[in-house]
């Protein structure tokens, strides 16, 4: 069962993207202290992997991460679903509310380390074809990056498929993981071009996040986020299950 999505038009990400700025805006010491901490993660993850790590460390410090990564994200969906009501925003209670479904968000966050489990598996598998001469020509480094690029491409999208919509409607409904799953793959495969633009649209800003060593994350990452929510909220009609219960103050 599986909750069905609406047609948008190829355009609608760069309207996601202005109503999550608009949310930044409406609330911003709750937005932009999500990112800073999503940033001084990101430095302790990076520093850890470099100063002490091997892979499994870096998979172990990555694993973790995808287990908290999600009641993170749903604190600001929690944030924009009360600016949606017209409520004062407060990070205390949209942290409350990503509580309540924390449970459902960590059945997903296995979900996800089982796919990156297999990733892992499969990136190791590619050395085979990495040259084995000792100064190989760029016809065979050429060969070997675009097969690993192919495969690290093809996991990246299994897990944008999965996550597109699922947290926002784990936080907002009273629906199980693998249910959240399947609708939002559905809907990225029914909507492929707009979705296209959305993850182009991702990856920008987790490249400008890169090119100034995380520091963007502070004011992008709240954005996404934001925006994830009216993403969702634009695509998916989950009316048939009954909404989460919210604490108020």
């Amino acid at each position: 069962m599986l909750a069905p999505c609406r047609p948008i038009p190829v355009a609608a990400p760069l309207g996601w993207l202005a109503k999550g700025w608009r949310d930044v805006k409406a609330a911003p010491r709750q937005s932009l202290t999500f990112g800073a901490l999503m940033v001084v993660l990101s430095y302790l993850v990076s520093a850890a992997a470099w100063l002490w790590g091997n892979l499994g460390l870096y998979l172990g410090l990555v694993s973790g991460f995808v287990f908290i990564g999600p009641w993170l994200a749903m604190t600001l969906y929690a944030i924009s679903q009360r600016l949606e009501q017209g409520e004062k925003p407060s990070l205390g209670l949209s942290v409350a509310d990503a509580a309540r479904s924390l449970k459902r968000s960590l059945v997903f966050a296995v979900i996800l380390i089982v796919v990156l489990l297999i990733w892992a598996r499969a990136a190791n598998t590619l050395y085979i074809f990495f040259p084995q001469i000792s100064d190989p020509g760029w016809r065979e480094l050429t060969l070997f990056l675009g097969i690993g690029s192919l495969v690290g491409a093809l996991f990246c999208l299994v897990i944008f498929a999965a996550s597109a919509f699922s947290l926002p409607m784990i936080m907002d409904r009273r629906v199980d993981a693998v249910t959240a799953v399947i609708t939002s793959v559905n809907a990225v495969l029914r909507n492929k071009p707009a979705m296209a633009l959305w993850a182009l649209m991702i990856v920008a800003g987790v490249m400008l996040g890169i090119l100034t060593a995380w520091l963007a994350f502070v004011v992008v990452l709240p954005v996404i986020g934001h925006a994830t929510w009216h993403a969702y909220r634009e695509t998916i009609n989950a009316e048939q299950w009954p909404r989460m219960d919210r604490p108020t103050a």
